[in-house]
């Protein structure tokens, strides 16, 4: 197949055959970004089920990998990609294939955010030294993050883990969702888990579910506690396939030991509430479970994260052990 090369206002895109039996890669360079989940924003690129795409996304406040500020906060995303073929009440696929920071440096808040301690005990805090954004170092070939701050005289050391903080389809009834909140259709969820070698499964709402994605962290704790994690800009690289007539209530996620989903809400219990009841229809629809059944084997081996507590909406994900399964299928 001859490649193509593809222009919109929002970026552009070249279109390569891969040597294999399905799907292309497509290479796509973001100019415009977006601040909403929304279906009115146009596509910047349609893509087929079992392509791939390599593509950038920029950091938190909008930086790009040579530190230029090209996008306004919160969370600018790079999308919309319309995925031919998918509608309403579909389930979209998204294999994330690759996440790796494009740049040496990342940036991160310095005192813990609301709702994480005591307000008093934050009050006092912030009052005594205020709040001050740190640069960390990033060392991909050590695979650690390393800060030494005039706040704290030794050094501090993290491992990086790359991962998205936003994946999103468009969300429905026309509604624009600022990309600071989490919900049905994903988005700014924040969970630790969402990297390299996951299979993402999100909700469509709209024709060409219109997928997007951006806020990079190349680490984070789990809670996001203090309001951001280390922010910096990513080269992503994402695959995508469809279920047909499969309709999913939240957001599933899938490595090679669990099962995952994650609820989003506020209050915090309405969040695990959320993902506990998608976590038992699951089971109930793939692995041969009726419901008491699916009860008796959560209620001995089930397992919860905290995903954000500092975004509009909280995020629990409820997780499973894929070894508790064996035999089900």
């Amino acid at each position: 197949m001859k490649p193509s090369l593809i222009h919109s206002a929002a970026g552009v895109a070249l279109s390569l055959a891969l040597p294999c039996s399905r799907g292309e890669t497509h290479r796509f360079e973001p100019q415009v970004f977006h601040n909403t989940f929304s279906a009115a924003h146009s596509p910047v690129l349609r893509i087929q089920p079992g392509d791939r795409v390599i593509t950038r996304t920029v950091d938190a406040r909008g930086f790009d990998s040579a530190g230029r500020k090209v996008a306004e906060r919160p969370n600018p995303q790079t999308g919309p990609f319309y995925i031919e073929g998918a509608g309403r009440g579909d389930t979209l696929v998204v294999r994330i294939e690759r996440i790796t920071p494009n740049r040496a440096t990342a940036w991160s808040s310095s005192f813990l955010a609301p709702y994480t301690v005591d307000p008093a005990f934050l009050r006092s805090e912030k009052s005594e030294r205020g709040e001050t954004t740190e640069t960390w170092t990033l060392d991909p070939a050590r695979g650690v993050a390393r800060l030494k701050s005039s706040f704290q005289p030794s050094l501090i050391e993290v491992p990086m883990r790359p991962m998205l903080g936003c994946v999103a389809t468009a969300p429905d009834r026309g509604e624009a969702i600022a990309t600071s909140t989490p919900d049905t259709f994903g988005g700014n969820l924040d969970y630790n888990g969402m990297v390299a070698g996951v299979k993402l499964m999100l909700p469509v709402n709209v024709p060409g579910a219109l997928l997007f994605l951006g806020d990079g962290h190349a680490a984070q704790g789990d809670g996001e506690i203090l309001g951001n994690a280390l922010e910096t800009s990513m080269d992503v690289e994402f695959s995508v396939d469809l279920i047909k007539g499969k309709s999913i209530a939240w957001p599933r996620l899938e490595n090679d030991s669990y099962l995952m989903v994650l609820g989003s809400a506020r209050p915090l219990l309405q969040a695990l509430q959320h993902a506990t009841t998608e976590l038992q229809h699951w089971l109930v629809a793939d692995y041969g479970f009726d419901e008491r059944g699916s009860s008796l084997l959560m209620g001995h081996v089930i397992e919860y994260d905290i995903a954000n507590i500092v975004d509009p909406h909280f995020t629990v994900v409820a997780k499973i052990r894929k070894s508790h399964l064996k035999g089900t299928q």
